[in-house]
């Protein structure tokens, strides 16, 4: 079975000032369909950079980024855009919610875009918060939430639009423990129950933890890859 995403040899670098900086140094990596991984290193080590690789956000110097068979790198910046908008859903560590609107209106946001009628964006809306736990607080602001109910009308936001992809950045870093593992467990279920291929960012080990495999970065390489489970999604 194919991956779904292939990366071969992808290397970042940019010019700052006279010198060649390489976040990403011909860096290879295969992510199964349905996988949940999490990439830990130091500062400066390149997880963000690779996370920004995989979601589209950014392009290689060189190499390839392959997601369901399509070399992503190859893409014009519209042909990105229009790909991110199908494909990626994106969980930031401080939310993004917009303070006027309710949680409803921010898990519906990235439906104003498509052709879906009224009633198809209320039947995804809805769904959306039900899998989070949330549809008894679809009318609430984010000031009327904590912030692990923030986190999780975020995560409606991301796959309402049921994208293949979800990219992570930190989701855990500003939670509790307890709203921190209420998350990761939600993560977790994406991946198991609903076939969604997760990619976290975390400086956490115990959220690490939660995910299948957990791939240490050092200087733009990829120095450990451990399986944290029994098994691994087919």
């Amino acid at each position: 079975m194919e991956p779904l995403i292939q990366i071969n040899a992808a290397t970042k670098s940019f010019q700052k000032n006279k010198e060649t900086i390489t976040p990403l140094d011909s860096l290879s990596l295969d992510v199964a369909k349905g996988e949940f991984l999490s990439l830990m290193g130091p500062s400066g080590s390149g997880k963000t950079t690779l996370l920004n690789l995989i979601a589209g956000i950014d392009s290689p110097s060189a190499g390839e980024i392959r997601i369901h068979g399509r070399d992503i790198a190859k893409l014009s910046r519209a042909q990105l855009t229009r790909w991110r908008a199908e494909h990626v859903g994106y969980i930031f560590q401080l939310y993004h919610l917009v303070p006027i609107l309710s949680a409803y209106e921010n898990v519906e946001l990235p439906l104003l875009l498509g052709k879906w009628t009224k009633a198809e964006r209320k039947a995804k809306v809805m769904a959306a918060l039900e899998l989070v736990g949330l549809s008894d607080r679809a009318d609430h602001r984010p000031s009327e939430l904590s912030g692990g109910q923030e986190q999780r009308v975020a995560i409606a936001r991301a796959i309402v639009h049921d994208p293949a992809l979800l990219v992570a950045d930190e989701p855990t870093g500003d939670l509790d423990r307890e709203s921190a593992d209420a998350i990761l467990k939600l993560l977790s279920t994406l991946a198991e129950e609903h076939n969604k291929t997760i990619i976290m960012v975390t400086h956490d080990p115990k959220a690490a933890a939660a995910a299948h495999r957990a791939l240490q970065l050092e200087k733009g390489q990829l120095v450990t890859s451990g399986h944290l489970l029994n098994h691994m999604p087919t």
